[in-house]
């Protein structure tokens, strides 16, 4: 069975498609506009991706393609409807990228109360302005608004609580009762969500 892998994908994930007796294509490179050509020569069972979208055009490009394997959580980057009308199945991988993400939400929260970017910038350019720099007020006993309530966001939840932290969250599943549950204080709209909070993350589809 072949499989085509039209992203970057992590070699140890390749040796262990190839272990289980599958044909390997690995194409890093493509994009939307050369996935159609690829998925003609190749002809996989299989076609892996990430980013690169796969389109009406490029579904039919191949003659025997059975599943399509989005190597992350959505899959608006595929045509769903085109691929059911060709009895091609399409998977997604929700949650396993969780914590990653997770982790650049802190590091952007970060970013943004110690001002790290407008530092490097001015230290890159030979100024260092400590006092301007040391105005932050630290995270430390503030309240962090999720906006969604996902895998990813009770990641953030998670490592809040690390930095001293509360937490409120706006979510189209979120309860009071789940909120206290969650050890998570609830709030009702988003508005009201974005006033009682210091921080906000927000964390829906794009849609």
């Amino acid at each position: 069975m072949k499989v085509l892998i039209a992203d970057k994908f992590q070699q140890s994930g390749i040796n262990a498609l190839t272990l289980a007796g599958f044909e390997v294509n690995s194409q890093p490179g493509l994009k939307a506009e050369t996935l159609e050509a690829a998925l003609a020569d190749c002809n996989p069972d299989i076609l892996v991706v990430r980013s690169t979208k796969v389109s009406a055009a490029a579904l039919d490009a191949s003659r025997r393609l059975k599943l399509i394997v989005r190597a992350g959580a959505g899959y608006d980057t595929i045509d769903v409807s085109h691929a059911s009308d060709n009895g091609v199945f399409v998977a997604n991988c929700p949650g396993k990228n969780a914590i990653a993400v997770a982790e650049l939400t802190w590091s952007l929260i970060l970013s943004c109360d110690r001002r790290i970017p407008d530092q490097t910038a001015d230290l890159k350019n030979g100024q260092w302005n400590k006092k301007e720099y040391g105005k932050a007020k630290g995270l430390y006993g503030r309240r962090l608004g999720l906006i969604g309530y996902g895998t990813i966001a009770q990641e953030v939840a998670k490592r809040a609580r690390s930095f001293g932290m509360s937490v409120v969250v706006w979510s189209r599943s979120m309860t009071p009762d789940r909120a206290r549950s969650e050890s998570v204080e609830y709030a009702p709209t988003p508005v009201e969500l974005a006033l009682q909070s210091d921080v906000v993350s927000v964390h829906v589809a794009s849609n």
